[in-house]
């Protein structure tokens, strides 16, 4: 909470170079342990291909008599709260198929049937209120990749892709057409699931796909597995998984998806100049087919995103732009594939660069897509063309992005993008093609020492200049790192290196910070509780981070301790952090964007403590609440958070959020203020209605999102979007409509 001398203070301003090289030694010494991998005994369950006298009536209750033929993948074991303990309820999963179907019929019994929680309808959205079954199939049976799926008793579907390595293993963005059936009784819950096989790729020579099963039984915290049910494991993790087995003959048809759609918009603006409407009636075309089981090329045209959803308000009282996920379905289809040394904060490929300039969509004319796999490599191909706009002219996107498997949990892999620009456009401008290469390394294994997971993790990117007449050197648009990772419990840690150039900008890339290097470790030991009735777990931590410029000088420091993360056998949790920070000001910031208060050149020295509380999500009414207090620049800072859902009945949630910051500095004093609400109300697992207010205090923009959504089928959709923003007049004290737009679209899936 205040600014420090220049005296030199107890922190050194070089870097250890001893902690590099010890770093170095251990990246070149892993290889070979990293690839040696021990074999395992695998759980196995086996397919039932349906005969001719076999039918299905697909309603949720997995009773026909050829059910009864299939021997069930039963014994689960618990992961939380008792690691390896029998599972306290049984729980029963078949599996049937015939050409074109894959069908699941899961029994899971319960001794208390009032108590299953199940509030949740709404299409793809994670299931954390209810009681869930999640199961992945790694069709190639290669340890490496996964559909990721999982069901409540309200048959809401979500899925995913799983890939192994470090960073966000699951990847919710994925969307198949599958479907699922669900009831209550008696007995507990039981599902059927019924999947085209035309949803998969898969290797049709194979008769084995990896395979795992997880039930969560919410109300007693309970998560218990098939297979792989350490917490070092789970199901996110397919290299610990089983195998399926008896499959052949599945067929895909001729892999053809033709998606047409149409959409009808209309948009009012009112600007000083005055107001302005238009309307417009359009349509578009995806279409997909499938060179091999394996390898899908897809091409759209005209594309439109007006049914995806909107990014998330946050005040930025950083330094640094913030990344927004991206949320066009287009673009999140293969991002596992184009994922890129995930867990580095190395961006050279971000989709949202294509297509959204200030978050503002450009028309896109077409795209070609390329995604799938061919022997050891995954593919991932993209050329996107997007129209001229007031500001700059047309443009051409390509990607590419290709991983070889080696070993049995690690990759290799190279991207490279490009990004053109008209030049008759503006001829004042120089731009010319930007060109990003970079290269990056995943070595991985389950077996280190025993049953211990080990990752190490190495990248270099560089890219040319985006103008003719640069004076920067190669180096200077370069980035490169190196990261070790021992993801286990009780223990875990990491370490990690990078350097970035002080011109390192990817063309088709994100960078929020550039010219630095940068020093991170951590460690954490969170044990469990077997015998508590009231805890499950506490963790403690540290966590450091010293980060340089490139002449070796401290720019940024923190230091976190983690002095306990305690979760309650309840499900409730409670977390208390303190933490101190070092910045070296270079440059004046102008922290409101408004230059109403400028923080100027010089160091500061700061604590801070944060406390966090959330309540189990299971219940009608849960929290997560928040408190930080401590220095803030030349002063202090004071916020607090809530989050409050609330679930009164089945397929109604209201989501309420305010985040109060009051900033006390040097400089000048002031506080913001920022609201989120979402309600969705789930009128069936095929229809619903979500709206999502946002204000925040210092745009002083209230806007408003409402989307009707109804899954006619699986892969055919008709949306109903409507947009309202309104600003804070000051002058007239009230508030005004700046824009508002309506939008119907249509799509509709064909499959040949």
């Amino acid at each position: 909470m205040y600014r420090i001398s220049k005296e030199p203070h107890i922190f050194s301003n070089k870097f250890p170079f001893q902690l590099i090289i010890l770093l170095l030694v251990l990246a070149f010494s892993l290889p070979s342990a990293l690839l040696a991998q021990a074999d395992h005994q695998r759980n196995e369950i086996q397919a039932y291909r349906l005969t001719d006298s076999d039918k299905i009536i697909f309603d949720g209750n997995p009773t026909e008599d050829f059910w009864q033929k299939i021997a069930p993948a039963t014994r689960f074991r618990q992961q939380e709260p008792s690691e390896g303990e029998p599972a306290t309820e049984l729980t029963e999963v078949r599996i049937a198929y015939d050409d074109e179907y894959l069908y699941m019929g899961v029994i899971l019994y319960d001794s208390d049937p009032s108590g299953i929680k199940a509030t949740q309808k709404r299409r793809d959205v994670p299931i954390v209120a209810d009681e869930r079954f999640t199961w992945f199939f790694d069709t190639f049976n290669d340890n490496r990749t996964a559909y990721f799926m999982e069901v409540n008793p309200n048959a809401l579907r979500t899925d995913g892709l799983i890939t192994t390595g470090q960073g966000e293993s699951i990847n919710l963005n994925w969307d198949g057409i599958w479907d699922a059936k669900a009831e209550i009784n008696e007995q507990g819950w039981m599902t059927e699931i019924k999947i085209p096989f035309r949803t998969f790729n898969f290797n049709p020579n194979s008769d084995t796909w990896g395979v795992n099963f997880m039930r969560v039984i919410r109300r007693k915290n309970e998560t218990a597995l098939w297979t792989g049910y350490l917490r070092s494991q789970g199901i996110s993790r397919p290299q610990d998984g089983g195998i399926l087995t008896g499959l052949n003959g599945m067929s895909q048809g001729l892999g053809l998806e033709v998606v047409p759609f149409g959409i009808l918009t209309g948009n009012e603006l009112n600007s000083p100049s005055g107001k302005t409407t238009d309307s417009e009636i359009d349509g578009g075309l995806d279409i997909n087919y499938s060179i091999t089981p394996s390898l899908k090329a897809s091409l759209t045209f005209n594309t439109d995103f007006a049914e995806a959803e909107v990014d998330q308000r946050i005040v930025n009282l950083t330094r640094f732009a913030v990344q927004f996920p991206e949320q066009r379905d287009f673009f999140l289809e293969g991002s596992n594939i184009y994922e890129f040394a995930p867990s580095s904060g190395i961006n050279p490929y971000f989709s949202r660069r294509i297509g959204l300039t200030a978050g503002q969509p450009i028309p896109i004319t077409y795209g070609a897509r390329l995604l799938g796999t061919t022997g050891p490599y995954n593919l991932a191909l993209l050329h996107v063309r997007t129209g001229e706009t007031n500001t700059i002219g047309a443009e051409n996107f390509s990607v590419a992005r290709i991983k070889r498997n080696i070993g049995s949990e690690s990759t290799i892999g190279v991207v490279y993008t490009r990004r053109s620009t008209s030049d008759d456009f503006d001829p004042d401008i120089d731009l010319q093609d930007r060109h990003t290469l970079g290269a990056d390394l995943e070595l991985g294994t389950s077996n280190f020492l025993g049953d211990k997971n080990l990752q190490f993790q190495a990248f270099f990117v560089f890219h040319n200049s985006a103008f003719e007449n640069s004076e920067s050197e190669f180096w200077d648009r370069t980035s490169r790192g190196i990261r070790l990772n021992y993801p286990n419990e009780p223990w875990s840690g990491h370490v990690s290196y990078r350097e970035f150039g002080n011109a390192f900008d990817p063309a088709v890339g994100f960078t929020p910070r550039n010219a630095f290097r940068r020093l991170q470790p951590s460690l954490q030991y969170t044990p469990q509780f077997p015998e508590s009735d009231i805890f499950q777990e506490v963790g403690w931590g540290i966590r450091y981070e010293h980060l340089m410029d490139l002449d070796f000088d401290l720019l940024t420091q923190d230091l976190t301790f983690t002095l306990f993360d305690i979760s309650f056998m309840s499900g409730d949790q409670i977390r208390f952090d303190v933490s101190r920070n070092y910045e070296r000001l270079e440059l004046p910031f102008d922290i409101k964007r408004d230059a109403s208060i400028i923080i100027p050149v010089d160091e500061y020295e700061n604590w801070l403590a944060t406390a966090e509380i959330e309540t189990a999500s299971f219940r009608k009414i849960s929290i997560e609440t928040s408190v930080a207090v401590g220095g803030f620049w030349s002063g202090t800072q004071f916020q607090y958070a809530a989050n409050i859902s609330l679930r009164p009945v089945a397929g109604l949630e209201l989501n309420p959020e305010y985040i109060r910051t009051n900033v006390d500095l040097a400089e000048g004093s002031f506080s913001t203020d920022l609201f989120r609400f979402e309600a969705n109300i789930d009128f069936t697992n095929s229809l619903f209605f979500t709206t999502n207010i946002q204000f925040d205090n210092l745009s002083d923009l209230l806007a408003t999102n409402n989307r009707l959504r109804w899954i006619i089928r699986p892969g055919s959709d008709l949306y109903l979007v409507y947009n309202h923003n309104w600003l804070n007049d000051d002058q007239f004290d009230r508030f005004r409509t700046l824009q508002r737009s309506g939008t119907i679209k249509l799509s509709y899936t064909h499959r040949f």
